[in-house]
């Protein structure tokens, strides 16, 4: 709402008149066709209107053309963005008294950030503590993907035990779980004989790749050509870099990368801000990655675009081949840099960037938060039900039976129920207002 005026008595200006709040400016910068006023047309005319001209002959129809024109979208956008947080003159209005209670809150809230900042840094000393812990564990699945160990009659109990419980939590249908069904799952936790052994690929093939092309955010980054090179990645862990706020991203590669680049490790550290921010989280500042040092014609990153080009004189032709970008996971360790200040007083570019670097942070968030410590889960795909069981399952079913009955109807209705996405976690829209919750 554009203005919010309050209903209780007891709030009056100094004219005993209700005064708006102080927040009285709209919070999201959408451009809709409630933001420019379109007169009412009638859907006919008289013959005594003929020829006249109504309001909606010239004035609706440059008003439509506006709103249609990008240009006149942004000035509007960029327009209301200044007017966030502007005061309507309520504050101004308490009397001094007020005024100066509320100036002394203000200090306590500083107090209180100043506490609150201390908080968050604690938190993070404590995740590279724990960290540190993590590393035997990690390690560990490291051997067994690799294949330089195999598991340990307590590991494989364990592991039985947690497909059990997550069995025992599965919410599928009744119907589902028939006994043909039980009849061919494999049984758990069988030692394979020293026949099976010999005969078997070594540690787990692919474990990498698989967990990364089961990741829905994830899989749409990698192309064909991608897991040629993907399919030899050994590890993928989180470090810390000294001295600095923030966390890198580690991939190792096994020796069939080679093939398409000379780097062992490829690397991407996101950053901080030294300040926390408002709300005491950290605030992403910036990314760097590795330079990839790749083998000639395997850069992945790229492609050879070829072109016919007939000479005007000679009426020859010849082939000119050009390399352009192409879409590419590895493409994840050349980070978007933050736009410049000319940029910034671009709207569009500097929406596009923003949208890129959100986009950035949240693969590398991910992969930390999510994929790296439960990467088995990624692997056999039961992270994507217990993820689906989080956002409430798929109740698509629930919605087609409710609307069978309403295709004839308008569906244009603005008052109709609709059903939003589930947005993932962002850590903000803009650079400079990122905030990375330590969790």
């Amino acid at each position: 709402m554009a203005q919010n005026m309050p209903t209780d008595p007891t709030r009056l200006g100094p004219e005993g008149t209700v005064a708006p709040t102080p927040q009285n400016t709209p919070a999201v910068h959408t451009l809709t066709g409630s933001m420019i006023s379109r007169p009412q047309i009638p859907a006919t005319l008289g013959e005594e209107d003929e020829g006249v001209e109504t309001i909606g002959s010239r004035d609706a129809q440059g008003l439509e053309a506006l709103a249609g024109n990008p240009a006149f979208a942004q000035l509007v956008q960029g327009r209301l963005s200044g007017l966030i947080g502007r005061s309507s003159g309520y504050v101004e209005s308490l009397p001094t008294a007020v005024q100066y209670r509320l100036t002394a809150l203000k200090g306590v809230q500083r107090d209180h950030a100043v506490l609150e900042a201390e908080f968050q840094k604690e938190i993070f000393e404590l995740e590279k503590r724990f960290a540190d812990r993590y590393k035997p564990l990690y390690e560990r699945r490291r051997a067994i993907i690799e294949g330089k160990d195999e598991p340990k009659d307590d590991e494989v109990k364990k592991g039985v035990e947690a497909e059990e419980e997550e069995d025992e939590s599965d919410f599928e249908d009744e119907d589902d779980d028939d006994e043909a069904g039980d009849a061919a799952k494999p049984a758990r936790g069988v030692k394979p004989t020293d026949e099976e052994l010999a005969q078997a690929p070594k540690g787990i093939p692919e474990f990498w790749l698989t967990a990364l092309k089961n990741h829905l955010g994830l899989s749409e980054l990698i192309t064909e050509r991608d897991e040629e090179a993907l399919k030899h990645l050994v590890d993928i862990r989180v470090a810390y870099p000294e001295g600095k706020s923030g966390f890198t991203l580690v991939f190792e590669f096994g020796e069939g990368a080679e093939e398409f680049f000379a780097n062992k490790t490829l690397e991407k550290t996101y950053l901080y801000q030294d300040e926390v921010g408002y709300e005491g989280d950290f605030v992403y500042d910036h990314a760097e990655g590795t330079k990839i040092e790749w083998k000639e014609g395997k850069d992945l990153t790229t492609r050879i675009e070829t072109k016919k080009q007939r000479n005007k004189n000679t009426n020859q032709t010849r082939i000119v081949k050009k390399v352009v970008p192409t879409d590419s996971f590895f493409s994840f360790f050349s980070p978007p840099t933050p736009p410049s200040a000319d940029d910034a007083d671009d709207v569009s570019i500097a929406s596009d960037l923003d949208e890129k670097l959100e986009l950035d942070y949240q693969v590398g968030e991910d992969l930390k938060e999510r994929v790296i410590p439960r990467a088995v889960d990624w692997f056999d795909g039961s992270a994507l039900r217990h993820e689906q069981g989080a956002f409430g399952g798929d109740d698509s079913d629930e919605f087609d039976d409710e609307f069978d009955d309403d295709e004839d109807e308008d569906d244009s209705d603005d008052d109709a129920p609709r059903r939003a996405p589930v947005p993932p976690s962002q850590p903000g829209s803009a650079p400079e207002a990122q905030e990375c919750r330590q969790s």
